[in-house]
């Protein structure tokens, strides 16, 4: 569903990276990103945040934290990052980027709250009391006062499986005391998830109940409260976000133009991913290529997946989720049968954290040069190209 905007919209980046490929430079089940088509969709996205007058934070999971993603963003000036668990926490304060946001959707455990607070989050999101006790009593230990987000929730709302947790939001006023009462920490605002979802029949984006239970709460809290609502954010939704409310929007996907919106409309962010493989062998009439991260972000019911093949579009056979993908599937029908060793690209809404792909980054292709920046395993360390 992706390919086709790739296609359209960033030929010469697909055209650089399966070049790349073919000279041995980039290895197959590889996410491959566009750093020019990046830092476009960073800049894009930071104006318009500053004309609303709204705090962006950006989201780097779904690329794996890459390195060169990160040094991109800063040459945007996107200089603070959410951080969806630790380990992007991590890798984001080790590259000199700030840690804007951190133990939402992940909270933070137990034993890595002391870690956390030496980062210095701008914003510390808590579930529960015990939580908020964790945070403050580390910050506390160092001296600080960590400004804490409370993740709140009403009968209602709307929550990915497994999502789920926070305060009850008509309880709002106490949590805030609660939290204000702990020495090591103050009360800074409110938040949720997913604050907006895509209505695949309408093809737009929507409130959840979600982002009229913030609205409620700030309005029960009163001025100068921090109302953070991510969510399939692009820039086509940051004025609805501010006009429900928001003052912090975290986009992720939109920075490589890979929102589910991005799939059926041109919006202003560019397409900076894709998924690059090549063709290991043939069985049965079909050529297998290989896998690793054929992981499709789920935002979609089941679609079918063509991948292209030198100039030619091919229909894909992916493994179902409960399966290894070690190897995806090209059904060639009445037309010849790639070769093997042949460059496989097709494109889909990405999450490398979430596999063993590599990420590789491709820098140049908006001035007719593209030089590959570098490869990097889906937990951002360096790994040494394959020529």
């Amino acid at each position: 569903m992706f390919l086709d905007p790739l296609l359209r919209r960033n030929r010469a980046f697909v055209d650089a990276a399966m070049s790349l490929h073919a000279e041995g430079a980039v290895p197959a089940n590889s996410y491959v990103l566009d750093l020019d088509a990046v830092r476009h969709n960073a800049r894009t996205l930071q104006a318009e945040a500053d004309r609303l007058g709204l705090e962006l934070f950006a989201m780097t999971k779904q690329v794996g934290r890459n390195p060169a993603f990160l040094d991109a963003l800063r040459d945007a000036g996107v200089t603070r990052c959410v951080a969806v668990d630790m380990e992007c926490a991590r890798i984001v304060h080790r590259e000199g980027l700030t840690v804007g946001h951190l133990g939402h959707l992940v909270q933070v455990p137990r034993g890595e709250a002391s870690q956390a607070a030496r980062m210095a989050p701008e914003n510390w999101t808590v579930f529960s009391a015990d939580k908020a006790r964790e945070a403050a009593a580390a910050a506390s230990a160092l001296g600080r006062e960590q400004d804490l987000l409370a993740r709140i929730q009403a009968p209602g709302d709307t929550f990915y499986t497994g999502h789920e947790g926070g305060f009850a939001a008509d309880q709002v006023r106490r949590v805030a005391a609660m939290l204000n009462g702990l020495d090591g920490a103050r009360f800074a605002g409110i938040t949720t998830f997913p604050a907006l979802l895509y209505d695949p029949e309408a093809q737009v984006v929507r409130p959840t109940p979600n982002l009229a239970t913030l609205a409620r709460a700030s309005a029960a809290l009163g001025s100068d409260v921090r109302v953070n609502a991510p969510g399939t954010t692009s820039v086509e939704v940051l004025e609805m976000l501010a006009q429900h409310g928001a003052t912090q929007v975290e986009p992720g996907h939109a920075l490589t133009g890979t929102t589910p919106l991005h799939a059926v409309r041109d919006l202003p962010e560019l397409p900076a991913a894709l998924y690059l493989s090549e063709i290991s062998h043939h069985h049965g009439g079909r050529a297998y290529f290989f896998g690793g991260g054929l992981y499709v972000d789920p935002v979609f019911p089941t679609y079918p997946v063509r991948a292209l093949v030198g100039d030619r579009l091919i229909d894909a056979e992916l493994p179902p989720p409960a399966a290894i993908d070690y190897y995806g599937q090209l059904l060639p029908g009445d037309g010849p049968m790639p070769a093997a060793g042949e460059t496989v690209v097709l494109g889909f809404r990405i999450q490398a954290f979430v596999t063993r792909a590599h990420v590789a980054a491709i820098d140049g292709v908006a001035a007719g040069a593209p030089r590959l920046a570098g490869v990097w395993t889906s937990a951002g360390d360096p790994v040494e190209p394959p020529r």
